[in-house]
């Protein structure tokens, strides 16, 4: 990539894509296609053929999705399966169909089985059954990542695929009913807080372990990879270490300055028992998370105090 390639970050509105538009800018990268859902429904094949056939990117992140945690992936799986599968296919294809030089691909850590080796080598994916909780998402994602491969086999198109682990940080959803878990901690500790309650409820047993991901470290290394990286295998983008939820839900108290207690619903699903990422690929090839957890979390609960009343969920 060089500073006049035409670049499409798509689903630049959400967590990840506002990071890798970030890390692009800030690495000197200004000529960006950029388009809002309501400016084009990448589920639809005849729009994004359109779109591709005019504006003939360059380079294209592929950050759109449809994204959500264990409570969205299990009330919502039709609209998982359907509207990932669409909106990859069809940026994949016209991608290739149009001339793009190269293509990266985000997937996540859930494509990997439930009872995994830990830290997760990307070698494992397709050894083991999924996670129940989000095959549907997993599904889409790891056909996705085939897609990618087969396009690159049979077409020499230069499709790269990223897997990173759990994220976070400024952008992030904090609807309660469909947040991931340390964004929506972050939202009950905050309302607590204000509204001085005694205690706040975390999910499951609190045992589980995950790895998180702040969100810009995870667009730097996305520009990174397209800049750096050309191959068949995928590539795990993560921070190599993973906390208890419950450990976890101690420093969101304590970032948020909460003094009440925590409560656990034993009723409430655990998901994966634990997921950490083997990042030994990525560390080979020069790059590693730059953002410690207690700052990231910090980070993020000022951003949300600076954004509330205007971002999603609040």
């Amino acid at each position: 990539m060089s500073p006049q390639s035409k670049i499409y970050v798509a689903g630049h509105g959400g967590l990840a894509g506002g990071a890798i538009v970030r890390a692009l800018r800030k690495a000197g990268f200004e000529n960006l296609l950029l388009r809002t859902h309501r400016d084009l429904d990448l589920s639809c094949q005849a729009d994004v053929e359109d779109f591709f056939s005019v504006e003939r990117p360059d380079y294209v992140f592929l950050a759109a999705a449809r994204v959500g945690g264990i409570h969205a992936n299990s009330a919502y799986p039709a609209e998982f399966i359907r509207d990932n599968l669409a909106i990859q296919t069809n940026v994949i294809h016209s991608a290739w169909r149009h001339g793009a030089k190269k293509l990266l691909f985000l997937g996540s850590s859930c494509i990997y089985p439930k009872l995994a080796p830990q830290p997760m080598p990307e070698e494992c994916l397709l050894t083991g059954a999924l996670e129940p909780t989000n095959e549907w998402y997993a599904v889409a994602k790891i056909a996705g990542i085939k897609m990618c491969q087969a396009y690159r086999r049979q077409y020499g198109f230069d499709a790269i695929s990223l897997m990173p682990t759990n994220l976070y940080g400024p952008g992030d959803n904090f609807d309660l009913q469909n947040a991931h878990v340390l964004p929506a901690l972050i939202r009950r500790f905050h309302a607590a807080k204000v509204d001085g309650a005694s205690e706040v409820v975390m999910w499951g047993t609190g045992t589980p372990r995950r790895e998180f991901l702040h969100v810009d470290d995870l667009g730097d290394a996305a520009v990174f990879l397209m800049r750096h990286y050309s191959g068949d295998d995928i590539v795990n983008v993560g921070v190599g270490e993973d906390v208890t939820i419950r450990d976890l839900a101690e420093i969101i108290r304590s970032v948020v300055g909460y003094a009440g207690h925590i409560t656990q619903d034993l009723t409430k699903p655990d998901g994966t028992p634990r997921k950490l990422m083997d990042v030994t690929r990525l560390l080979a090839m020069g790059w590693r998370a730059q953002i410690g957890l207690r700052e990231g979390i910090a980070q993020t609960y000022a951003w949300f105090l600076d954004n509330e009343g205007r971002i999603r969920g609040a």
